[in-house]
C-alpha cells in the first residue's frame, strides 16, 4: 500500500479507531515499510492524541477510556485536568448557578472554585455532587433518576424533568468528543439528552477538555461544536483544529 507519509498516518488512524488497536508488525506488512518507519508513525501519533503506544503497538484512546474505571479517569491526565479548572476559575464568579454534569475534570474544577461565594451546583454527578456538598460556599442539588453504578452518575426521564425547572448562568460540560463537524459527542448515550438539556437551559456553555477530546468523535451527538461558547483545553500541536473552532465563534482557551 503505497502513498505519502502523511497519507499512512492517516489510515493508521483510521484502522485504530476501527479496530482499537494495531500491531507494529501487522502495519509494516499492510503498507510495505519498516517496522521502525511504523514505530515512528505511532510515536508522532501518540503525541497527537490518536493512541497510545504499547509494547508491539498501539491501542486507541477510545479504547483506554472506555476500560477505565472512574479512579481511574479521575487520575488520567490530572495535571491537564487542574490546569483546565484553574483556567475555568476565573470564569466562574461569585453568585453563579452552575450546570455540571458527569466528569472528572468538574471535580478539579469544584476544588479550584472553592474560593468563589455563593455557588449553586445543579449536577447529575453523584461524585461531583458529593464532593461540592464539602464546601460551605457551594450550594448543591443532586438530580435524581436511574443510577449508573459504574460511572456514578444519574440519567433517565426523571433526571431530564426535574432539570428543565432550572435555569443556569453556566453550564460547564466535560464532552468525550468535539469536532467542527460531528459536532459535541459523548460515549455514553444515556447522558447525552440530560446534557443536551443542560445546554440549553443555561446562558453560557463552557466545556472542560483535555487536548485529547479535540478532534475526536464518539458514539453519541449531544449537539453542534457552535454550541460550545468557550472550550477550555490544554495547549496541543492541533492548531489548525483549534482555529477552526475559532472560525466558528468559539473562543478557545488554551492553558
Amino acid at each position: 500500500m503505497a502513498g505519502s507519509a502523511e497519507e499512512r498516518r492517516e489510515k493508521i488512524i483510521e484502522i485504530i479507531r476501527r479496530e482499537g488497536s494495531v500491531r507494529v508488525r501487522e502495519l509494516a506488512r499492510l503498507f510495505d515499510t519498516s517496522e521502525v518507519t511504523i514505530r515512528a508513525d505511532l510515536e508522532m501519533l501518540e503525541a497527537g492524541g490518536h493512541c497510545r503506544r504499547n509494547h508491539g503497538g498501539a491501542v486507541g484512546l477510545d479504547k483506554l477510556y472506555i476500560d477505565m474505571d472512574i479512579t481511574e479517569r479521575y487520575m488520567s491526565n490530572a495535571a491537564q485536568k487542574k490546569a483546565i479548572a484553574e483556567a475555568i476559575c476565573n470564569i466562574v464568579e461569585d453568585n453563579d448557578t452552575l450546570f455540571l454534569n458527569a466528569g472528572t475534570t468538574l471535580t478539579y474544577v469544584l476544588r479550584a472554585i472553592v474560593g468563589k461565594k455563593n455557588i449553586s451546583i445543579i449536577t447529575n454527578s453523584i461524585t461531583n455532587a458529593t464532593e461540592a456538598a464539602s464546601y460551605q460556599n457551594m450550594n448543591v442539588i443532586l438530580l435524581g433518576g436511574q443510577i449508573d453504578s459504574k460511572y456514578q452518575f444519574t440519567y433517565g426521564t426523571d433526571a431530564v424533568s426535574q432539570l428543565k425547572r432550572y435555569h443556569a448562568i453556566k453550564s460547564i460540560l466535560s464532552l468525550d468528543g468535539i469536532d467542527p463537524v460531528s459536532g459535541l459527542t459523548l460515549y455514553y448515550a444515556n447522558e447525552a439528552e440530560l446534557v443536551r438539556t443542560m445546554i440549553e437551559n443555561s446562558d453560557t456553555v463552557i466545556i472542560a477538555a483535555d487536548s485529547s477530546k479535540l478532534g475526536r468523535s464518539t458514539f453519541v451527538k449531544v449537539a453542534p461544536v457552535t454550541a460550545a461558547d468557550v472550550i477550555v483545553t490544554n495547549k496541543s500541536e492541533k492548531n489548525e483544529l483549534v482555529s477552526k473552532l475559532g472560525l466558528l465563534g468559539i473562543e478557545v482557551i488554551e492553558v
